[in-house]
């Protein structure tokens, strides 16, 4: 052996064991800090209402657990919104749809069409109340000349890559797999039949999406302790006060029959005491500042942590 090289390999051997050692260190004392890791997020990816606010986009709401995502509604917009959230194009693991007012489901035929183009071939499971059966198959055979012709044209297009699975729901657990629980729970919406709101349980954390409702002593119940509730709301000051909507006595009924006033909400949130309650779907003009919406829950009595959502916040 050259002079001096039992030594350099010696000393080769030491870094080698020092660095093992010192990544088995690592390893174990980093360990429960992964372990403990946060794998459930919350992404907004619409926070509005039928009105085309530029800042707002239709209402949805993505629930990520590791990779796998969860949308609940399919708001006007959504397919972009999911690409300006870094989330996957090409297909979601599932869609809960709320009820079928048209604001939560124009998107849908870009969610069903889209993710097609994008790289989707299986079908997309779509969960939600009676009619969306009706409504997908209605919006298949609207768009049966694209299917032929990306289908058999140059595109080439999995056939039946389109597709979409629907369930037609009723109350209780409707979707069990993986360690991710969703729960439909029904809520009152006005003269609409069939509305719910979903609680997620995942590994780490448990959520309630409300959908739209009136304040809803079940929702309350299933939202009780929850790590997040995101809620409907609109600021009641508002349409209290405004002199636009006196003239429009039946708007004002609507609201208070179909929609969350904000300190109607704190109300709710004071009850069920989540450890974050999220406003979205929001039903406010272009000058609604945060802040009154806010003090509007306050007043309903909730004293923990609530924020008011934006299109792409996670939480």
């Amino acid at each position: 052996m050259v002079e001096g090289a039992s030594e350099v390999f010696e000393g080769l051997m030491m870094l080698k064991t020092i660095g093992l050692l010192s990544t088995f260190w690592l390893s174990t004392l980093c360990a429960p800090a992964i372990a403990g890791a946060q794998r459930t997020t919350v992404v907004l990816v619409g926070t509005g209402y039928p009105r085309p606010l530029p800042q707002a986009s239709g209402p949805a709401t993505a629930v990520v657990v590791d990779k796998r995502v969860f949308l609940i509604d399919a708001g006007p917009g959504v397919e972009r919104q999911l690409a300006a959230a870094h989330l996957p194009i090409n297909g979601v693991e599932a869609l809960f749809v709320t009820h079928l007012h048209s604001d939560h489901t124009l998107g849908l035929p870009d969610l069903i069409f889209t993710s097609w183009v994008m790289g989707r071939q299986a079908k997309l499971a779509a969960y939600g109340p009676p009619g969306l059966s009706m409504m997908v198959d209605h919006m298949i055979a609207a768009f049966a000349e694209d299917i032929d012709v990306r289908t058999h044209g140059l595109e080439h297009e999995p056939s039946g890559g389109y597709a979409v699975d629907v369930h037609e729901i009723k109350s209780g657990v409707i979707y069990d797999s993986a360690g991710v629980r969703v729960t439909a729970i029904p809520v009152p919406h006005g003269i609409w039949r069939y509305a719910f709101g979903y609680r997620f349980d995942t590994p780490d954390r448990s959520i309630v999406i409300s959908g739209d409702t009136r304040p809803s002593d079940s929702l309350a119940a299933a939202s009780a302790g929850v790590s997040i509730l995101v809620h409907e709301v609109y600021p009641e000051s508002e349409y209290q006060h405004n002199a636009g909507w006196a003239k429009r006595p039946d708007w004002l009924k609507y609201m208070r029959q179909f929609h969350t006033s904000d300190s109607e909400l704190g109300a709710l949130a004071s009850h069920a005491r989540p450890q974050l309650l999220i406003m979205s779907h929001i039903v406010r003009s272009e000058t609604t500042a945060d802040s009154t919406l806010v003090s509007g829950v306050r007043s309903g009595g909730f004293t923990g942590r609530v924020v008011v959502g934006h299109d792409l916040d996670r939480y």
